[in-house]
């Protein structure tokens, strides 16, 4: 049985995280993270407690897995200490500068400590993004439309900036690269646009163009539920690993 702590228990995402590992047979969660808390109390759950700090939470509630949903604030900070007290951080929380993955991919190796970057726990999502990279090798000519509801503060998504960076990774160069007019954000040579209403959740598009064509890559999140049985996966897979995994994925197929 793996031990899971879940930060950012209060959250929407949180609050089904929690739920879906109290309902797994295969987990035991043994705490939550939320640092706002003034003390320690139960959960809704009525048995879980709530740690301020993971120092506490690793000594008293020793989990084997982090799944951090927070916020593009703490989830840095919470992700590196949870490495250092050798629990394994599965991050579900955008907002990580490259320059941050690259510090946390350094840490996961030099402690042998596992860590898996996903930024978007949809099976779906990770596979538009696998399809993304295998047609960007023929037909370079492309940008990214994210869609997110209104209360997402991050952008670009970490979901697009992640399709980017494979994008890129896989030989393209998002046509002339250049993204000067204002049209939206340029991640790894890829333009990317934003936008940010309410009734969305969580929406991309890929479009590559080509002489007298156009292809779409498309995939939609209607419900919050659809990325907890990615959630579930790489609870699992951190376990088998000992260094940092950018991306679900990584672990699909």
């Amino acid at each position: 049985m793996i031990r899971v702590a879940v930060a950012g228990p209060r959250g929407r995402m949180g609050a089904l995280a929690v739920e879906t590992m109290i309902t797994g047979r295969e987990f035991l969660l043994v705490g939550v993270l939320d640092r706002k808390m003034a003390e320690r109390a139960n959960t809704l759950a009525g048995s879980v407690p709530i740690y301020t700090d993971i120092l506490t939470l690793a000594e008293e509630a020793k989990p084997d897995v982090l799944v951090e949903l927070t916020n593009h604030e703490s989830v840095y900070p919470n992700t590196r200490d949870a490495i250092l007290h050798g629990i394994r951080p599965v991050v579900g929380t955008s907002g990580l500068t490259e320059e941050q993955i690259g510090k946390l991919a350094e840490l996961s190796g030099k402690h042998g400590v596992g860590c898996i970057l996903a930024p978007n726990f949809s099976v779906g999502a990770a596979l538009l993004m696998k399809f993304a990279a295998m047609a960007v090798k023929y037909m370079p000519d492309a940008e990214i439309i994210e869609l997110h509801h209104d209360g997402k503060k991050d952008y670009p998504s970490g979901t697009a900036a992640l399709t980017a960076r494979m994008m890129a990774e896989a030989g393209g160069d998002g046509g002339e690269g250049e993204n000067s007019d204002g049209r939206g954000t340029d991640v790894s040579g890829i333009p990317v646009h934003s936008v940010r209403l309410p009734g969305l959740l969580s929406h991309q598009e890929v479009l590559f163009g080509g002489e007298g064509q156009l292809l779409t890559l498309r995939h939609d999140s209607f419900s919050r539920q659809s990325y907890m049985s990615g959630m579930v996966l790489a609870v699992k897979e951190v376990m088998n690993r000992d260094c940092l995994i950018d991306g679900l994925d990584k672990i699909i197929g």
